[in-house]
């Protein structure tokens, strides 16, 4: 196959809240409707978290994930990805119930602990549309996103064993090691799909040259037995993401990681965000992939073979 770059769209995430965006979907149905907008503009893999219907507060109830993913399912064959990051305050137990459920043909996961800080985003909010907001970000400046050596070998192995693959994300350089220390245990299966994520608070920076040196690393641990992607949050995103199509990787993009589609325009969907890299992508003369594509890129076991 000529090589393709894949895009992942991550619809809703944990880390924006209501009253950031009118558009940030809360619902199962404006989860289906955005995931399905995302996929129409060229996505192949949509990366889902859930969240209470009613408050919009960030939720691993796999009841909820129940309510959009067959939907979503029966509407697009688009490989789904269930998180297994959750979101502030989730035990490790909350954040592998979903992907238990689903069984997945691919699920994310985090390789190494660390600060997580959103509490900024606080500091730029003075209408809050729920009471839910303001503390779950600003609780942030003490939380550690938990990712130990135990927890990660706990997930490879119970969603391993229903043989989902996964994106793995890397806040850092160092995550890239701890992922090399899995694969040379035989923990995890080869090609891997390695997600690089930049400009958290508390990760890596939204820098070229990180990204550059992310890569370089990268494909010394793995060479061509790993495919490459990157996210980058905030105004970050179409730049960053432009430059891992440009060394040879994926690209992800969603209202989970910027709520904007360009300077001061809130983004209407994640579809515009997909519609928009797209462009960029067949602009530098490359082709993006289809899910069936996709499948064959990560090796997952199928659309037919999960629990929705």
């Amino acid at each position: 196959m000529a090589r393709k770059v894949m895009i992942t769209c991550a619809v809703t995430g944990s880390i924006h809240t209501p009253s950031m965006s009118p558009y940030l979907p809360i619902t199962p149905d404006q989860i289906v409707a955005d995931a399905l907008a995302a996929v129409e503009a060229g996505a192949a893999v949509v990366h889902l978290h859930a969240r209470d219907p009613e408050t919009g507060r960030p939720s691993p109830d796999p009841k909820i994930f129940a309510e959009f993913m067959p939907r979503i399912k029966q509407s697009t064959d688009a490989i789904l990805n269930v998180t297994t990051g959750g979101g502030v305050g989730m035990s490790m137990e909350d954040r592998l119930a979903a992907a238990l459920w689903a069984k997945p043909e691919i699920a994310s996961m985090n390789m190494g602990s660390m600060n997580f800080n959103l509490s900024g985003a606080a500091a730029r909010i003075t209408d809050w549309k729920q009471p839910w907001e303001k503390p779950y970000l600003e609780s942030s400046v003490d939380a550690i996103m938990s990712n130990t050596f135990g927890q990660i070998e706990r997930g490879l192995r119970e969603l391993g064993d229903n043989g989902t693959r996964f994106e793995f994300e890397c806040y850092d350089i160092g995550h890239l090691y701890n992922l090399a220390h899995f694969v040379d245990r035989g923990l995890v299966k080869l090609p891997i799909f390695v997600q690089g994520v930049f400009g958290v608070l508390g990760g890596i920076a939204a820098e070229p040259t990180h990204l550059i040196h992310f890569s370089e690393t990268a494909n010394r641990l793995f060479g061509k037995d790993h495919l490459l992607s990157a996210l980058a949050a905030g105004r970050h995103q179409i730049p960053m993401i432009t430059l891992s199509a440009i060394l040879g990787g994926n690209v992800r993009v969603g209202l989970e990681d910027s709520l904007f589609l360009g300077r001061g325009a809130l983004a209407k969907s994640s579809g515009e965000q997909v519609a928009r890299i797209r462009t960029i992508i067949e602009a530098l003369g490359l082709e993006i992939a289809t899910p069936a594509e996709a499948r064959v890129m990560l090796g997952t076991k199928g659309g037919d073979q999960v629990a929705f």
